[in-house]
Order: structure tokens, then sequence, then C-alpha cells
């Protein structure tokens, strides 16, 4: 009686203390992503830069900026933070922990997002080893855009809003609508990707609609469509909880419909499939065909439609392919894990073998889903935490030093221009601006930085006229009033520059050349400053 009692004990603290799969998935992402080398690969876009500056800005003034003071040449113009919440956020974190803290609060987004994605797919009754291989190609895939960016919040609400739509369309219980308009209300002041919400609210409101026409009543299928329906207009209500009021989604349909930024702007552009992460999509898209192909069982309409919109976004934009590979997956997987289920029943394989793999699966699936106790997943949460408090110390050795690439950005020469106490405007990539801010706003400014919807489409063909050496390049330099300019050393422009007599180089390193202009023009605006 008393081994019988200890063993129970045992086993409850094995449950609690035991990580599980997606408890391990967790802890992995969150370390591998906030420390080391791969901390600096969340680093790799300098806009968040201008997020920190910008939610220091809002904490200052207590208001949210209507109008820029970060660019010379958009100083005063009207702009859109629309992103104000998070730039609160990063702020906050960064002023507690610095650059550790932002990125460690990065990792734990992505990490949540695909614990998450993992545990859905075993919730749908996905086999372990796929689970782990489609997430596998799904991280690999998403880390095109692991970046401490605000689109993270995207991923993780796209995740909440497929699990609560697919899981009504399931079992029909409204309860699971609930909450979706209170996060639209969230989500709209976080990222502009909550359009992704309103996507997926119409897929599955067409697949409610079409369920009248696969065999099921009428009643019920209107039933699913009002409510549906009712929680998509909530969701746009809340929408218009900004600060920009409707202005705001004006602001992103010209955005997001200008055929210029959208053909130049990088991020925007199909992707390239040379490289790995777009290689791991290709594979998804593969396999996503041959498990349709396969599948004995007709997919519902909404999961038709959720696979037509993740392909053809993914193909569209790069950006797109995270949140792309996150749906496929979670469509896909089960179909794939029963592919491969029928496959393994008609192969070669004896009798005994596949029983005793039979065995084995449902052994290693019967103990995961015990393990509920998610005390690895806490621990990894708390020791970051602590870790970021102690200036990325554990014990007396540093495992987090999170800081910009200096063989990606003017480090260096950032540094130059703080010792040389220069105020100037400087001119640089659209890709350094952000840099740029974080390190030298208030006392210089960036001409351009990536917001891209602030500068608009015909700023930006003087800026690539400029980077490209175009035409009239000289000429939209002096227009912008940019006597300094900062570019990639090995750059086309920094080459020209140094050829030219009107510019003189006063910095260079191994990432970055600092030119300035040097003319009758330049000492006559200089003399009357």
């Amino acid at each position: 009686m008393n081994n019988s009692g200890e063993t129970k004990v045992v086993n409850a603290w094995s449950r609690f203390l035991l990580p599980s799969v997606s408890d391990l998935i967790f802890a992995l992402l969150v370390f591998a992503l906030s420390t080391g080398i791969l901390s600096q690969k969340l680093l790799g876009d300098a806009g968040i830069g201008w997020h920190i500056r910008t939610g220091e800005l809002i904490l200052k003034t207590h208001s949210v900026p209507r109008v820029d003071s970060f660019s010379s040449t958009m100083n005063g113009k009207p702009w859109y933070a629309w992103e104000w919440l998070y730039d609160i956020l990063v702020a906050v974190i960064h002023h507690a922990a610095g650059l550790n803290g932002v990125v460690f609060f990065s990792a734990l987004l992505i990490a949540l997002t695909f614990a998450l994605v993992f545990q859905m797919m075993r919730a749908r009754g996905v086999t372990l080893g796929t689970a782990v291989v489609m997430l596998l190609l799904a991280v690999s895939a998403s880390s095109i855009h692991f970046l401490t960016r605000p689109h993270l919040f995207s991923w993780l609400f796209t995740v909440i809003w497929f699990a609560a739509l697919d899981g009504f369309e399931t079992d029909g219980k409204s309860r699971r609508l609930i909450w979706l308009p209170v996060i639209m209300l969230v989500w709209v002041n976080l990222h502009g990707e909550f359009l992704v919400g309103f996507v997926l609210q119409g897929v599955y409101l067409i697949g409610a609609w079409a369920r009248k026409s696969d065999g099921n009543s009428g009643s019920d299928a209107l039933g699913r469509t009002r409510a549906l329906l009712m929680t998509g207009v909530l969701m746009l209500v809340a929408t218009f909880a900004n600060p920009y009021g409707f202005k705001l989604h004006v602001h992103i349909y010209r955005y997001l419909s200008d055929p210029f930024l959208m053909d130049h702007i990088d991020e925007f552009l199909s992707p390239n499939f040379h490289g790995l992460p777009q290689k791991c999509f290709a594979v998804l898209l593969l396999l996503t065909i041959l498990g349709v192909a396969a599948a004995r069982t007709r997919l519902r309409t909404s999961q038709v439609l959720v696979l037509c919109f993740a392909i053809y976004t993914g193909l569209y934009a790069s950006r797109n392919i995270p949140i792309s590979s996150i749906l496929l997956v979670l469509i896909v997987a089960p179909v794939l894990s029963t592919v491969a289920g029928e496959w393994a029943e008609n192969s070669v394989i004896s009798v005994e073998i596949r029983s005793r793999l039979r065995e084995f699966a449902a052994r290693v699936n019967g103990v995961d889903s015990q393990l509920r106790g998610h005390a690895w997943a806490v621990l990894a949460v708390l020791l970051g935490i602590w870790i970021c408090a102690n200036r990325g110390q554990l014990t007396s050795r540093t495992v987090m030093d999170a800081r910009f690439d200096e063989r990606r950005f003017p480090v260096r020469a950032v540094d130059f221009l703080l010792q040389s106490d220069v105020h100037e405007p400087v001119f640089c990539p659209d890709s350094w601006g952000g840099y740029l801010i974080y390190r030298l706003y208030p006392e210089t400014q960036a001409v351009v930085d990536d917001r891209h919807d602030l500068y608009g489409a015909e700023f930006l063909k003087d800026y690539l006229k400029i980077v490209r050496v175009g035409e009239q390049w000289n000429q939209a330099l002096l227009q912008m009033h940019a006597n300094l300019v900062l570019v990639p050393k090995s750059s086309a422009l920094a080459n020209l520059l140094w050829e030219v007599p009107e510019w003189k180089s006063v910095y260079q390193d191994d990432t970055a050349a600092l030119f300035r202009r040097e003319s009758e023009e330049n000492e006559a605006e200089s003399s009357t400053r």
C-alpha cells in the first residue's frame, strides 16, 4: 500500500517536473534566440531603434505622435505611429534591461507562438514525429523574419485566431469567439497585420455558410454564420479604437495599394528560393500538395480557403512566409499524419515490427500528454528575466550580450559622429536609419529610415536615385539638404563619392564610409546657421 502511494506521488511529481516536448521546444527557442550569435540575428533590422525612441517619446509626452520628429526631411509632417503600443512595451523593457531585454522579449514571443503551434498539431491527432518535422520546417521558414519587430505579435494572434475559428467550426461553441474583438482591440494598436484576423474571419464565415450545402441543417449553418458575422462586426468596431480613428484604415489602404512601394520594398517582393528559409517554405508547399492529393477525406471549405490564402500570400511577399508557414502546418500536418499512418499499415514492414512501433508511439504519446506541469517553461522565463536583470550575466559569465552587429551596421562610424559632436542630418541607407535614430536622436536626425509609409513613393524614388547612383543623384542630395553621407564601404555610392571632388571622405572602416560635402553651397548654408 505504501509503495503504491509512493509511486503515485512520484508520478505526480514527474508529471509536474519532467518537460513535455512543447516545453522543450519553448525553452530551446527562448535560449537559442536570446543568447549567442542568434541574438544578433534578431537585431538584424535597425527599425527597432525608432520603435524604442518612439516609445520613449510617448512616455515622455504622454501622447501618441501625430507628426514626425526623427527625420530631417519629414520633420513636422503627418506620421501614423500605428504600432504605438508595441513601442511603449519595448521602451519600458529597454529602459529596464537594455537590448538584452528587448531580444529576450522577442524570443519569448517566437517561442510561445511555435510552442502553441506544436500543441495544436498534437491536439489534432498529429503523431509526435510528424509534428516535430513540420514544426522544424515552419520554424526554419519563419526564420526569414526573426527580428525584434511588432510583427511577432501578429504571428501569435494568427495562431490564436485560427484556434478559435477552427474550434468553433468543429464544435459550434460560441464562447470561443468572445475574446476575438477584445484581442483585436489590442492587435490594431500593435501591428498592421491585424488585417489577417479579418481574412480568417471571412474564410470561416464562408465555411459556415457552405455547411448548408454539405448536408447540415440550415438553422445550424445560419446560426454559425450569424455568430461569425456578429463577431466580425465587433472586431471592425474595435479597430476604430486607435489614436487615429478611421484615418488609420485609409492610411493603411493607401500604403498597401501603392504599386511603387509594393514593387520596391524588399520585404514585399516575392521570395527568392535560394535561401534556406525560402527552401523550407517550398518544402512545405510541396508537402501541402502531396498531402491534399493523397488524403482520402475531403478538406472542409474553410481549410481549402486557408490553404489558398497561405500559399498566395507566401508566394506574393517574403514577409508573409512566417504566417503562411504556420497556417500551412496547422492544416496539413493532420492530413500528412493520417497519410503516413495509412502508408505504414500498407508497407512491407512485418506485422510484428509495425505492432511494436505503434506500441512505442502510443507509449511516448501517453507520457508526453501527461506532462502538463510546464515547470521548465516557467523556469526558462524566470531564468531569462534574472539574466537580463543582471546585465546578461549568469554567475560570472556573460550569456546574453545583445547588440547590433558592427559588420552589418555602422557602429564605429556612429561612434565617430558622437565623438566629433556632429549634429547635421545624415543621409544613409534606409536600413540604417533606425540605427542612427537609436544612437543619435534627438541631437542628430537621419535623412531617411525604413518607415516607407511616412516617406511615400515620390521621396523614395529620389532615394533610390541616390543609392543606385542614377541621373541627378547629387541634385537629389542637395534637395534633401544632406551634406553628410554614411553608406556601406563597398557600395556603388561610396565608390563614386571617393571620385567626386565635391565630397571628402572623413571616416571609413570595414563596414561604413562617411563623406562630407565640401562646396560653396555647403559653406554658404553653414554660414547662415
